[in-house]
């Protein structure tokens, strides 16, 4: 039978601490010693409060914690001797049914790690979803791991182990964060469209990019919205009617563009999270006291064309004609693309919106950094969004032999640019906050020499620029800096170079009202409110051009890594973020 939140916040310690034996391994003295803190508002105020007491335990309870675990399907699994739990888990992820040769890996794999690091791989073997991850993926995850840095790695451990915990807690309550799996699902459903087979790549109007756009449409009619379109941009658009026909409307969505290579919630969760909750408002006849207008952003990243937060751009204004010639790799232009999508280029001036008839702009987003992964908090409330600007550019020196050319004749474009590159490092790390960290940054993130070869000193390099700070002066400053070195190391290197600004964006710092409900809905959960900037660009930096808006950001998996395969957040974290706006629809007015 379930154990309930009243009976952990109001049984006698020792018969609370009882009724959480097993959550850690062998370590029932964190679940303990965490009751101390009650009564607890939610199961994820108690989750943080065992968090904070192995942290404030110390390295070496820590390790000791990480070497209570057993191996994964090593002598202990073998020999039955694995508690109950750690039994179902790894069962649950197939590892007892390895083949000889996957038992063999995996036992290599246990040997190496060990030597290394000194303590056993500790990995949450049943997942974001919790249904369990394939042997394929644990051995995946193994092999990465093995690479990381040993304090790094304790430090994983550490969080997989939370996620563990978590998982177990769930059973216990007999609790599933049933919105959160099925806004899980629905990422998977999306995610099976793409440009690139064995990549998770969208960009703007390809046929993968179109699908995607029907299949949100198609959701969205299919969670109750009152009218569904997809604009003369490619924006999908879902409105939930208030009762009031002259309602005002709160806006909100996100960005269903990818990256190359990219991840599967960069986006996309700031779409599904809305859409559970109109679903949910829709199957008990709620109506709220404004519109909800949710739009599905067509491009953002900047991937096909030099042109970034085109759909949200289309909304205030800021869609530039100019635009509809840039070509693609392909030399297909932005308005031949347009048409062949069967997007009316005519109607892109009528998508403005009105500021005077809107509450705001709204948006939950995947955090796309460290922070909240490093104080295991499932949510955080975005104060600004750091302003940024984009180039791209070429240095074009002189190519020739690399074996006779002596080293002072040389006009290397290829160096001119790792020259820049190291500058940028070093400069954007001189800016420092009232932490003493920096908080600017520079990104070469595209280099290439064009039709380069092993033995030829590169007669051309192609380059890209991204500056980010949490100021527009401060970016500005830095771009300044950047710019100036560039064209000193130029002349001095006796190289030509172009540049094209490609993208400028104003740092947008949030509306305190609006930011004030995130908190709110945070704070609901009984678990602190962490506030930070944004260093990622979003959609709602544009918005914030003509008005309000705040975001409220989800916790990454994998160290919060981005822009990557390894993006990744729970179900577990999605059914917050689903709560979080929930309780803003409840009460913004």
């Amino acid at each position: 039978m379930p154990i309930t939140l009243e009976q952990i916040n109001t049984l006698p310690q020792d018969q609370a601490a009882q009724l959480l034996q097993g959550l850690y391994e062998h370590s029932d003295w964190i679940a303990e010693q965490a009751l101390a803190q009650r009564p607890f508002q939610s199961a994820a105020a108690l989750k943080y409060a065992m968090v904070q007491v192995l942290h404030k335990a110390g390295r070496q309870a820590q390790i000791a914690l990480v070497r209570a675990h057993p191996e994964l399907a090593g002598k202990a699994m073998v020999s039955k001797s694995l508690t109950a739990e750690s039994t179902h888990e790894q069962s649950k992820a197939g590892l007892t049914d390895c083949s000889p040769e996957e038992f063999a890996h995996i036992q290599s794999l246990n040997a190496r790690y060990n030597t290394k690091f000194g303590f056993p791989f500790v990995l949450a073997v049943r997942g974001a979803r919790g249904v369990g991850l394939t042997r394929q993926e644990i051995i995946a995850t193994f092999e990465r791991r093995l690479h990381n840095p040993v304090d790094y790695e304790l430090a994983e451990c550490l969080r997989n182990i939370h996620r563990i915990v978590e998982i177990r807690l769930n059973d216990k309550l007999g609790y599933q964060p049933q919105l959160g799996h099925e806004v899980w699902d629905w990422h998977e459903w999306l995610a099976q469209y793409s440009d690139a087979p064995d990549a998770l790549t969208v960009t703007y109007l390809t046929p993968a990019h179109q699908r995607c756009a029907q299949t949100i449409a198609l959701g969205m009619k299919a969670c109750g919205f009152d009218q569904v379109d997809i604009d003369a941009v490619g924006n999908v658009v879902g409105v939930y009617r208030a009762s009031d026909p002259q309602a005002k409307t709160l806006l909100t969505g996100s960005h269903y563009d990818t990256v190359r290579n990219g991840g599967k919630y960069d986006g996309r969760l700031g779409i599904f999270v809305p859409m559970a909750c109109v679903r949910e408002l829709a199957r008990a006849g709620q109506r709220l006291p404004f519109n909800l207008e949710v739009v599905a952003f067509a491009e953002e990243e900047g991937q096909r064309y030099k042109a970034t937060f085109l759909g949200s751009g289309a909304l205030v204004g800021d869609f530039k004609t100019e635009w509809l010639d840039q070509q693609d790799t392909n030399g297909v232009t932005m308005r031949q693309a347009m048409q062949d999508a069967g997007l009316n280029i005519a109607h892109i001036a009528q998508l403005a919106r009105d500021a005077s008839r809107y509450l705001g702009f709204v948006e939950v987003h995947i955090e796309q950094g460290p922070l909240l992964n490093e104080m295991d908090i499932p949510r955080g409330v975005v104060t600004s969004i750091n302003g940024s600007v984009r180039f791209v550019g070429e240095v074009l020196g002189m190519a020739s032999h690399a074996g006779t050319t002596p080293m002072d004749r040389r006009r290397d474009a290829a160096a001119a640019v790792a020259e820049l590159t190291l500058y940028v490092e070093q400069r954007a790390a001189q800016d420092k906050g009232p932490d003493g960290q920096s908080n600017a940054v520079g990104t070469v993130g595209m280099l290439e020499v064009p039709h380069g070869s092993i033995n030829v000193v590169p007669g051309r390099c192609q380059f890209s620029l991204d500056l980010r700070a949490p100021t527009n002066a401060q970016r500005d400053a830095l771009m300044h800096d950047v710019l100036s070195q560039l064209q000193a190391i130029c002349e001095r290197r006796g190289v030509l170079y172009r540049i094209e600004e490609t993208m400028r964006a104003s740092a947008a710092p949030s509306d305190a009202k609006l930011q004030a409900h995130w908190q709110a809905a945070v704070q609901a959960l009984g678990v602190p409110v962490f506030k930070l900037p944004s260093g990622a660009g979003h959609d709602a930096m544009k918005l914030h051009d003509i008005m309000p808006q705040a975001m409220l950001f989800v916790r990454g998996q994998n160290a919060g890594i981005s822009h990557n395969p390894l993006e990744s957040t729970t179900s577990d974290d999605m059914q917050l973020a689903v709560d979080a706006f929930m309780h803003l629809l409840h009460n913004v007015h």
